[in-house]
C-alpha cells in the first residue's frame, strides 16, 4: 500500500505541475456535463441505480489496477461493449425524460425554501387528512425525501401546483376524476394525482386493510418516502414508513410524526446522492 500511496502522489504531483489555465477551463467543461447529467436524473430511483453502478465501477478498478487480476482485466475488457450497449436501456425513462426537460427554460435554476416551508407542508397535509376523515373521503399522499419519486409520478396525471389543505381537499372529492390513486408531494409541490402505488411485499397481518393501506406501505418499502393514508370506510388516519404502519391518529399526531420523519431537500442545486447526511434518519414511533 505505501508503494500505491507514493505512485499516486507522484501522479498528483506530475498533474499539479502540468496544470495550465486551458487545463483548468477543459476541466470545469466535463465537470459542468457531468453536472448537467446528474441534475437531470435527479428525482427519481435512477439515483440510487447509478450509486451503485459507480460502486461496482470503482471496486472493478481498484481490483484490475491493485492486485493486476490478468483473466478478471481479460473479462472486463470483453463485457465493456455490452455494458455500453445495456446503459441506454437501463436508463430509457431517464433519457427521455433529461430531454424533456433539456427543452424547459430555467433547468438550472432552484428555488428557496426553508423550515419553514417544511412545515407549511405538514399542516397542510395533516388539516387535509382530518378534513378528509371527517368527511369519509378516502386518501393517499406521499411525501418524497431522498429517493426521487419522478417515475411513480408519471404513472399519474401531473399537476405541479403549491401543496394546501383545500387543493388536497378536491382532488380526493370523490366528485373529482383524480380521486382514485395516490398524490405525490415533492418538496412544497403537489407532483402529481391518480398515481398507482406498489403494493406491500410483506403486508401486516390486520385484515382490515385494503388495497389503499397495502399501497401506502409498499411504496415505503421500496423508497424512504413517507405515506398518509385516509380510509374511506372508517376515516381512520394512518402513516407509514420504512414498511410500518401506525393507524388511528388525530391531526396533532400525525403532525408530530411527519415533523420528525419529513426531511426533504429544499431548494439543493447538488444531487443528493453526493451530498453528506444531514442526520439520522428517524423510524416510526411506537405505540
Amino acid at each position: 500500500m505505501a508503494e500505491v500511496w507514493q505512485t499516486f502522489r507522484a501522479y498528483i504531483d506530475w498533474t499539479l505541475s502540468n496544470l495550465t489555465p486551458l487545463s483548468v477551463v477543459d476541466i470545469l467543461l466535463v465537470a459542468a456535463i457531468f453536472y448537467g447529467l446528474l441534475y437531470l436524473i435527479r428525482g427519481t430511483q435512477a439515483v440510487q441505480l447509478l450509486r451503485g453502478i459507480l460502486l461496482l465501477v470503482l471496486v472493478v478498478v481498484l481490483l484490475t489496477n491493485v492486485f493486476q487480476l490478468t483473466a478478471f482485466n481479460w473479462l472486463i475488457k470483453s463485457s465493456l461493449s455490452a455494458l455500453l450497449v445495456a446503459i441506454p436501456v437501463i436508463f430509457q425513462p431517464e433519457l427521455r425524460r433529461a430531454l424533456e426537460r433539456l427543452g424547459r427554460a430555467g433547468l438550472l435554476l432552484t428555488r428557496p425554501s426553508s423550515e419553514a416551508t417544511a412545515t407549511r407542508v405538514i399542516t397542510h397535509v395533516s388539516r387535509a387528512a382530518r378534513e378528509l376523515s371527517e368527511r369519509r373521503h378516502g386518501a393517499l399522499i406521499v411525501l418524497e425525501q431522498e429517493t426521487g419519486l419522478g417515475d411513480i409520478a408519471d404513472t399519474g396525471i401531473k399537476i405541479d401546483a403549491l401543496v394546501s389543505s383545500d387543493l388536497l381537499e378536491t382532488i380526493f372529492s370523490p366528485q373529482t376524476a383524480l380521486h382514485d390513486g395516490a398524490v405525490i408531494i415533492r418538496e412544497d409541490r403537489v407532483l402529481a394525482a391518480a398515481c398507482v402505488l406498489p403494493l406491500a411485499e410483506n403486508p401486516p397481518s390486520d385484515r382490515h386493510l385494503g388495497t389503499r393501506h397495502l399501497a401506502a406501505i409498499g411504496i415505503t418499502e421500496q423508497t424512504d418516502a413517507i405515506s398518509v393514508a385516509v380510509s374511506e370506510e372508517t376515516g381512520i388516519i394512518s402513516v407509514a414508513h420504512n414498511g410500518r404502519m401506525i393507524r388511528n391518529l388525530d391531526e396533532g399526531r400525525l403532525a408530530r410524526i411527519l415533523h420528525t420523519l419529513y426531511k426533504p431537500r429544499f431548494g439543493e442545486r447538488f444531487p443528493r446522492w453526493l451530498r453528506p447526511e444531514g442526520g439520522s434518519k428517524g423510524s416510526l414511533p411506537t405505540e
